[in-house]
């Protein structure tokens, strides 16, 4: 009794394969209809111009988030500046490998 040639569907790719029990190998493979990538070129280019105003937006934000970055660090440090000059100068305390 030879058994019958089945059919399942991959879960990567969605083809069709046709398998034959008893050699264990593929008949057939029906690859599936893919969809058009772009189906309205108009639309895709002002989809694409959109986007290029996005990243312009994105970068100038960055531009002037940079201009002002270093700005910040100089205040953060004359801060901890000042809170180091006042704070009492305190004798660093013993450590474990220091009773060695």
């Amino acid at each position: 009794m030879s058994p019958e040639v089945f059919s399942l569907e991959c879960p990567c790719c969605k083809a069709k394969l046709k398998i034959d029990p008893e050699t264990q190998a593929v008949l057939s493979h029906q690859v599936p209809a893919k969809p058009p990538v772009v189906e309205d070129l108009r639309e895709a280019v002002h989809k694409l111009k959109g986007e290029e105003q996005k990243r312009e937006q994105v970068f100038r934000k960055q531009v002037e988030a940079e201009k002002i970055h270093g700005k910040v660090l100089e205040k953060k440090f004359d801060e901890l500046l000042k809170q180091a000059k006042s704070g009492p100068i305190e004798k660093p305390g013993i450590r474990d490998i220091d009773l060695d």
